[in-house]
Parts: C-alpha cells; structure tokens; sequence
C-alpha cells in the first residue's frame, strides 16, 4: 500500500454522513488451510450468544462509526449457487449487523444492467473513493483513492442501484 494513501481507520475516522461498501467477487483470497475460513470449512460457526469469541477490532471500528451517527452499508453481489467462500461470509455477516452495519446480498443475474466499476470500493461521505483493487488469485492489491466527482458519482450510483435490488442479510436466503 501507498503511504500516501491513509489507512481505512483514518478514513472512516473522517466520515460523518455515510460509508458504503461495494462486494462484487465471489472470492478473496485466504489461506485455505489454517485461519478462519479453514476452521470454517470443518465445520466451526460463530455462536451469537458467545460474542466475546468472534468480536474483533474491526467490529470495533463499524460500531464507533455507527455510533457517530454515520451510516454504514455494505451490499455483495454474488453469483449463485454462491461459492464456498460466499457462504462463509453469510455465514459470519450476523457479526456486522451486531457491529452496526447494514448488509444486503445482490444475486449478479440481477445486476446485469447497473453500470458497475471495475472495482470493490468503499464511498465516504459520497465524495471520497477508496478502490480496492484485487489481483486474479484474489489477493489485495495496493488501494488508491480519489475525490473526483465523477468517480463519486458512478460509485455512489452503482451502489444505490444495487441497495434498490438487494435483499437485506436477515432475509436473503443462499442458493
């Protein structure tokens, strides 16, 4: 990552209206054989009631955000039958509404005519970009940002269009 570029924590820091969160790919990369997604895979899940286990500290960023009064929404587009990877964030996304965040899910056959970026990206305040960029394997790649009006708008677009189709996390059902 650039050092020019400041960290997620002093952006959202600054934010004092809206955060949103744009997902589009079915898979990020992970190790698949130890972490979270590993213990995933055999088997492990997230018990509601033992949050002490599954709070992190970027639980604890969205829920001070939040408590600012900024609205936090993230919304994925995924292909269905989702992939295993898609199913394990369902799976653990119960962790972000508890944190604050609005969630929904946008199956991509109903995306196919909403004018998309090329990239995942956050939007603060509806002015501010943070692109994530993403190499083929999946892993992250450096993060740029930009204040152009026409990138904020085609992102703040592209987003509102799919939070329109989205169905909300409690009500979305995988495939």
């Amino acid at each position: 990552m650039s050092s020019s570029v400041p960290t997620f924590a002093e952006m959202i820091s600054k934010c004092t209206r809206s955060a949103v969160h744009l997902e589009m790919r079915d898979a990020y990369a992970v190790d698949y054989e130890k972490g979270p997604f590993a213990d995933w895979k055999r088997g492990f899940r997230h018990d509601l009631a033992d949050q002490a286990s599954w709070w992190r500290p970027w639980l604890d960023l969205m829920q001070e955000t939040a408590s600012r009064g900024v609205v936090v929404r993230r919304a994925r587009i995924v292909s269905e039958p989702v992939s295993q990877y898609t199913q394990f964030l369902y799976d653990g996304t119960f962790t972000n509404v508890v944190a604050g965040e609005q969630v929904r899910w946008l199956p991509r056959r109903r995306a196919s005519d909403i004018a998309l970026p090329g990239n995942d990206f956050w939007l603060f305040d509806e002015r501010v970009v943070r692109w994530n960029h993403f190499a083929g394997d999946g892993t992250a790649g450096d993060k740029e940002v930009t204040e152009e009006p026409a990138a904020a708008k085609l992102c703040a677009d592209a987003f509102e269009a799919v939070w329109s189709r989205a169905v909300p996390h409690d009500q979305y059902e995988i495939r």
